[in-house]
């Protein structure tokens, strides 16, 4: 009772209060929404627009705040001392009353990056299925940024979006590594965790940063005015969809495949006695047909066991380069425009026939090798039965067309990002940010050793809340492993990142034994999330006990024939992961040329060497695109970051 008087008396203080305001309507940002989670033990701030000295109150908590907005029409409302729990509700008062629903105090994280950052739960389905299950929990919520870049100005809200609660179906849209990342930290230490996903597939680290911050990298500040010009912009969108269609349109117009209407090259009954075989999974440019470009078509016939009829079925086609349309039994059953997707197909349950069945696959190949990508699952599904589908197939050139260069990528070009999915952000209370990036960066990892601390310092200066805990992943393991060692973009882009470490409140998740030499997007994101989630638990939660880290670099020491070194994060201690013995150590002498070294570890120290080398300079460990086989770690599971002796500083 003395509760429900309390509110009635606020609520009539909030009447008299507004009572006299000017007749408008105040906004708030898309943020500030049913859902959402506040971050606690922290100064909140609540803000939105009004008219221009409009009286303004917020009840919240049984507290009453209030405020007059500016001769702009801005106004804000600053909470603090919130503690974790909810949810709750909100009140704002004006000439319009707005009441917010559902609202959790916990810690808020920015999920950013590029494409590894983004990818969703549905992309990675396959593998977790009892994870998807078993999602629903209120307490993680999640809202998604709308991919929009801005040239001109930063953005001061974004055009849609709103706060969604884990379920297995919402989750489906959840960012992976963020959900993996957000379940760990709830799972222990029981609070509300919100994700804010701002994340753009194939972005570099400049599309992130202010215009400030680009002033000390003049080529990409040079570049982030010229596409301030609008015009400018749709020329080169018109150029390219011209330019594109065109090919496209030639493409059809010379497929053979499609010359004859009574004989398509997906129709079932098609004499392909005349066409050539290929083993898939593969690429055409390994056959007689060479390195072409344009369209072939692919075609093997099956046997359907009577177990598989009547069925939904599921296709899997791993991943093709570029473009493919699939055919069953002359039914179009999907298509996928771009080479990074995996290609799962549905199949109806009327398609698949007992006995003999026909799978046409049309593939576009832009620019490169085309064709069906190695080491991934090729096979069909329908209930208890699998029919694999690799070997022979039959394939013949539809037409060949020149290499078709990609379109230009408005979205990627410097400070468009920040001002279009982070500047929206700025007033946000948060706990800290997660970053996977570097990909794209990848081509220019010098570069990157000031670009990546630049964009770190930049957010951390705009969001005001002085050095919050920025946590980021290391690139992954991809491309082919080499035989020898080599030089590698991809280990110098690590390096850089590892290299950050020296920023404060920052923290790495190796992630060099997760990945996939054949897929930029690896699946598995749950370790990737736990990792980061670890690197949480020590940064930000200021867990010290945690061991947050695999073994760091720390420092060599040469002795005769033989180089000594020592780490920092070795826990438990180190340990050669899965084998006897270490490997991936490569080790140079005075005309710097690394050859494969033997290494052993000692008193919690590693100790490398090769017996042709009697005056070694150097060592660097895992340093390649892919080092497959690395296996330094810690006692407690976590991998060594790869590293060089001969460039550290």
């Amino acid at each position: 009772m003395k509760s429900k008087m309390y509110r009635f008396g606020l609520s009539i203080l909030l009447a008299v209060f507004v009572c006299n305001t000017a007749p408008s309507q105040i906004r708030l940002p898309r943020l500030v929404s049913d859902g959402m989670v506040l971050q606690r033990d922290a100064n909140v701030k609540i803000w939105g627009w009004a008219s221009k000295n409009e009286k303004i109150s917020l009840q919240f908590s049984d507290t009453i705040y209030t405020t007059t907005a500016t001769s702009d029409g801005d106004w804000s409302i600053v909470i603090s001392g919130l503690k974790a729990g909810g949810p709750y509700q909100m009140q704002i008062f004006a000439s319009n009353i707005i009441t917010i629903h559902d609202i959790m105090v916990g810690d808020v994280w920015v999920c950013a990056g590029q494409s590894n950052m983004e990818l969703p739960m549905k992309r990675v389905r396959p593998i977790y299925e009892n994870e998807i299950a078993t999602s629903a929990n209120r307490y993680i919520r999640q809202f998604s940024v709308p991919q929009k870049y801005s040239f001109h100005e930063p953005q001061e809200d974004f055009v849609s979006g709103n706060w969604k609660s884990a379920t297995p179906e919402t989750i489906l849209d959840f960012s992976a590594v963020g959900f993996f990342f957000a379940k760990e930290l709830y799972e222990k230490y029981k609070v509300p965790i919100g994700l804010i996903s701002a994340s753009l597939g194939g972005s570099p680290a400049e599309a992130w940063m202010s215009e400030e911050s680009l002033k000390s990298f003049p080529a990409y500040y040079k570049e982030a005015q010229r596409f301030k010009n609008d015009t400018l912009i749709k020329e080169i969108e018109d150029q390219d969809n011209r330019r594109i269609q065109s090919w496209q349109t030639q493409l059809r117009q010379k497929d053979e495949g499609f010359k004859n209407p009574q004989k398509i090259w997906y129709d079932p009954n098609l004499n392909t006695s005349h066409w050539a075989t290929m083993k898939i999974p593969g690429y055409w440019s390994d056959t007689d047909l060479g390195p072409v470009n344009g369209v072939v078509w692919f075609r093997k016939k099956i046997m359907v066991p009577s177990s598989m009829v009547g069925k939904k079925a599921k296709l899997i086609l791993g991943r093709i380069i570029d473009a493919d349309s699939v055919f069953i039994n002359g039914t179009f059953v999907g298509t996928i425009s771009y080479q990074y997707p995996p290609r799962r197909y549905e199949v109806p349950s009327n398609l698949l026939k007992e006995g003999e069945n026909t799978i046409v696959v049309r593939i576009i190949s832009n620019e490169g090798k085309g064709g069906f990508v190695l080491d991934k699952r090729y096979e069909i599904i329908a209930g208890n039965d699998t029919i694999n589908l690799k070997g022979d197939w039959h394939y013949r050139l539809g037409a060949k067309m020149g290499s078709l260069a990609s379109q230009t990528f408005i979205r990627w070009k410097p400070l468009g990002l920040f001002n279009g999915m982070i500047a929206p952000l700025i007033n946000y209370s948060m706990k800290g940010v997660i970053w996977y990036q570097g990909e794209s960066n990848a081509e220019r990892p010098n570069e990157y050793r000031e670009l990546f601390p630049a964009l770190i310092r930049d957010w951390r200066k705009n969001w005001e809340r002085g050095d919050f805990p920025f946590l980021f992943v290391q690139l992954h393991n991809f491309m082919e492993s080499k035989h020898q060692p080599s030089e590698s973009n991809w280990a110098l882009l690590r390096e850089a990142q590892l290299k950050t470490l020296s920023l404060p409140n920052t923290a790495m998740a190796v992630t060099i034994d997760i990945g996939e030499w054949n897929d930029i997007h690896p699946l598995n994101k749950k370790d990737v999330g736990k990792r980061l989630a670890l690197a949480a638990e020590r940064v930000a939660y200021r867990d010290e006990q945690v061991v947050s880290s695999g073994p760091l670099y720390q420092s060599m020491k040469i002795d005769g024939n033989k180089i000594q070194l020592t780490f920092t994060n070795t826990g438990g201690g180190l340990v050669a992961h899965g084998d006897s013995a270490l490997k991936h150590f490569a080790i140079a002498g005075t005309d710097s040329q690394f050859v494969w070294a033997k290494a052993r570890i000692e008193n919690n120290t590693v100790i490398v060497w090769n017996d042709t080398i009697s005056h070694p300079v150097a060592v660097r460990y895992a340093w390649a695109d892919n080092p497959e086989g690395a296996n330094l770690y810690n006692k407690e599971g976590l991998p060594a970051s790869p590293f060089r002796t001969d460039q550290f500083k």
